[in-house]
């Protein structure tokens, strides 16, 4: 008998077929079914990290070792180019550990990221890593584009782990799970999972009711295009990564090839998870 996730498999291969790229793929409804394409390749992380530094924070808070009530400080050796809203703040400006992470989550604040690696330590959180089993993930330096490279390494398995742990309210603790996503569900840069959705499902003034939330975390560095995150749909939640690399088009802009066919494969997930009312196959 013929396997019946290999139809959705297939689906996938032949819309990427033309993909200028190399699309690393984990998509998990949480029942026992899971689609990988490159799942164990590395690819560089860009901001897709910020969400291993969130867990190496409530690790730490888990540990007593942090608080999210602690203040924080901005000051002069933060400042850093790139995304967020920091660098428009005054130089010593205090936050609460908790709206810093809020600000690397949910504006990919690299100010605020940079604040986090310090104060957690960089060692500290790629060892919090390493006890999360994301055995192919690191954190290689801080954010200084002018000195370093790269920023992290990972793999679509270990990045999507994060989301079926905080899915299941298994990643450190059921409190922090819950705590990581509702800061997820107020991320502002998703294009990539809900660019092709219909409209009326991600537009909250459509309906009283929460129809389908998206709490993920997305990055994007010259060699790189990322997104990941959690899917919730009437049927319940799966995960979807979705990583690229070895692209020829370096160029920033909304309509990206990462972007535009990463947004069909999240869409073709969308359609037969709710075709099949929670699950990516047919039992």
């Amino acid at each position: 008998m013929t396997d019946p996730r290999l139809t959705l498999e297939k689906r996938i291969e032949a819309e990427i077929k033309s993909y200028d790229g190399t699309m690393g793929i984990y998509i998990d409804d949480l029942k026992g079914n899971v689609i990988t394409m490159h799942p164990d390749e590395p690819y560089e992380t860009a901001s897709t990290i910020k969400m291993f530094i969130m867990a190496a924070l409530f690790d730490a808070i888990q540990k007593k070792k942090a608080s999210l009530t602690d203040k924080l400080v901005y000051k002069k050796e933060h400042v850093i180019d790139g995304s967020g809203v920091l660098s428009s703040l005054e130089i010593g400006t205090e936050l609460t550990v908790l709206n810093v992470t809020t600000l690397m989550i949910i504006v990919s604040d690299n100010i605020a990221t940079n604040m986090m690696i310090e104060y957690l330590g960089l060692q500290e959180i790629n060892a919090c890593i390493k006890r999360l089993g994301c055995k192919d993930t690191i954190l290689h330096n801080p954010i200084d584009f002018a000195k370093y490279e790269k920023l992290g390494t990972t793999t679509p398995r270990d990045y999507a782990s994060l989301f079926i742990r905080i899915a299941k309210e298994e990643l450190i603790s059921p409190e922090a799970s819950r705590q990581m996503l509702a800061i997820c569900k107020q991320q502002h840069y998703n294009s990539m999972l809900t660019k092709s959705f219909p409209p009326y499902y991600i537009d909250p003034d459509n309906y009283e009711e929460e129809i389908i939330y998206v709490a993920s975390k997305s990055g994007s560095m010259d060699e790189c295009r990322n997104d990941g995150g959690i899917i919730s749909t009437p049927y319940g939640k799966y995960v979807i990564v979705l990583l690229n690399k070895d692209f020829s088009d370096r160029q920033y802009y909304p309509d990206h090839p990462a972007t535009v066919f990463g947004a069909r494969v999240s869409r073709m997930v969308l359609d037969q998870y709710l075709a099949l009312e929670g699950r990516l196959c047919l039992p």
